[in-house]
């Protein structure tokens, strides 16, 4: 009997070794399938991608996307506004399923989370109210504000125009930094050119996109790292959008292209 103890024991390795490979398998998609429903963590106001509007309801272009990519995923969207400065922290502990809310590619964010490929392309502009200052030499000495934790705020703090201004000062999301800007409390914001287009025609704002801005960027999905499956199904329903014109029409409704 004891000459067989040690084949026993190979073969019962083998298949706790087995079983410990299929638990650490990836069950993201099959999680979000039984739970029905996809959880979305968004800066609620951070429009046209995701914010509220008069009826304090959660819509806006990445919402619309995320909707049809859920519906055709089986489950439902679940919208979860988030602090933007900790979006990193509320995906890893599990409140959310993803970012998707205008977040910009870069390589702390591929570093830190599986990304999905870009669906959208954008650039990095200043807005101004005083029309004499049309470029980024005379932004020298001027208060520029800045969304806090945004790709738009390390660009800025790198930038010469930021190393020249005479502060640049956080806020908790644009719309705010822009109604500073009205009042005078700062002489430009510097913030997605989506949003400040969107932002500016809608509240009739009479502000100006300087030309000269500072970076191009595009626009990805934040998941977990762990979570290969949930990103691939994503991106393969939004692939298929794109065959199917569904992508169009939404980019149609709130770009007019």
């Amino acid at each position: 009997m004891k000459k067989w103890m040690p084949l026993f024991a190979i073969l019962f390795a083998l298949v706790a070794c087995q079983s410990s490979d299929t638990s650490k398998e990836d069950q993201s998609l099959n999680k979000v399938k039984a739970a029905g429903e996809l959880v979305l963590g968004l800066d609620d106001s951070f429009p046209p991608m995701g914010f509220r509007n008069k009826e304090n309801e959660i819509v806006g272009f990445d919402i619309d996307l995320a909707k049809e990519v859920a519906m055709r995923l089986g489950v439902k969207l679940r919208t979860q506004p988030i602090s933007w400065d900790a979006k990193e922290q509320e995906l890893s502990t599990g409140k959310i399923d993803c970012i998707w809310n205008g977040l910009s590619i870069d390589s702390a964010r591929a570093t830190a989370m599986n990304l999905s490929s870009p669906y959208l392309k954008n650039r990095m502009v200043f807005v101004v109210k005083d029309s004499s200052i049309s470029n980024l030499a005379a932004l020298a000495g001027k208060k520029i504000a800045v969304q806090n934790g945004s790709t738009a705020q390390k660009l800025l703090e790198a930038s010469d125009a930021g190393k020249n201004a005479s502060a640049l000062i956080p806020f908790d999301d644009n719309l705010t930094a822009l109604m500073d800007l009205e009042r005078g409390g700062v002489e430009s914001v510097f913030l997605d050119e989506v949003v400040a287009k969107y932002l500016i025609t809608a509240n009739e704002k009479p502000f100006i996109v300087m030309n000269e801005g500072l970076s191009e960027e595009e626009y990805a999905i934040g998941f977990r790292k762990k979570d290969q499956k949930l990103r691939d199904a994503v991106d393969s329903v939004l692939n298929a959008m794109r065959a199917d014109g569904a992508f169009s029409m939404i980019s149609s409704k709130w770009f007019g292209k």
